[in-house]
Parts: C-alpha cells; structure tokens; sequence
C-alpha cells in the first residue's frame, strides 16, 4: 500500500499518542478510551479541539499501524507536528491511558520506551512522567 500524504496538527499528534497507546496491546479498552475522551475534554491544549473529531483522527493513526513501518511513521508525524515543550505532553498522555486499566502490559511498556525514543525525551523526565500518571490511578 502506498504511503498517503499524512500531517497532523498538534492536537492530532496529541491524540495519535494516545491512540498508539491504546493500541499498543492491540485492544482499546473502555478505560482507556474513556480517559482519552476525559482528557481531549478538560486539558487546555484541546480547548478548541472538537470531540468529533476523534473518530477521524482514531482512524488515521490505526490505518498507519496497519503498515510495515506504521509505528516508526506515526511517531516520526507526531514529532514533526509537536515543538518539543508539546512533546512531553504527548508523553504524558500517552501515560495516562496506560495507566487507566491498571498495570501496563509488555507491549505497552515496550510502546512507550519506543515512544520515549521517538519523541527524544530525556530518561529522568520520561521516569518522572511516567510516575505522576500511575500516582493520579493509584486505588485504595
């Protein structure tokens, strides 16, 4: 299949992240797109995002999975789409939907290193991240 001419806005970028980790253990829970609707909802960057559009943006990043190098792509288009302060909020929500369903699995632990690498994200502040968003899901 032929690559197709693909750039995404920032708010895209953002959902893509989520999107691939939802994916990432190839079945998108309720958690986690719950968490996804929760988050395009409250957080600032998507203040002049419309809801509806998730849907289309869902299906062009699961489409670019359906490709050989479709990770290695949607991450190199969610970078290209993000200055780098913005890279790091891909990252955190790319946590945040890990962290939904509870523990994170194999693939979506070896998802987000990936993506960690991608995005060219220091270690520590990746590590910091990463345990902000298991804090906010913690349960008694």
């Amino acid at each position: 299949m032929p690559h197709t001419k693909i750039r995404f806005t920032a708010q895209e970028a953002l959902i893509c992240a989520m999107v691939l980790m939802s994916a990432a253990d190839r079945q998108m829970s309720d958690a986690e797109l719950g968490v996804m609707s929760r988050l395009v909802q409250e957080l600032p960057v998507f203040a002049d995002f419309h809801p509806q559009e998730i849907e289309r943006v869902t299906e062009s990043c699961l489409s670019l999975l359906e490709q050989s190098d479709g990770l290695d792509r949607a991450c190199a288009l969610i970078r290209e789409a993000l200055p780098p302060r913005l890279r790091e909020t891909a990252y955190l929500l790319a946590c945040e939907v890990a962290a939904a369903d509870g523990d994170a699995t194999q693939e979506e632990l070896r998802f987000l290193q990936d993506f960690r690498i991608g995005m060219d994200l220091d270690r520590l502040i990746a590590g910091a991240i990463e345990r902000a968003a298991k804090a906010r899901y913690q349960i008694i």
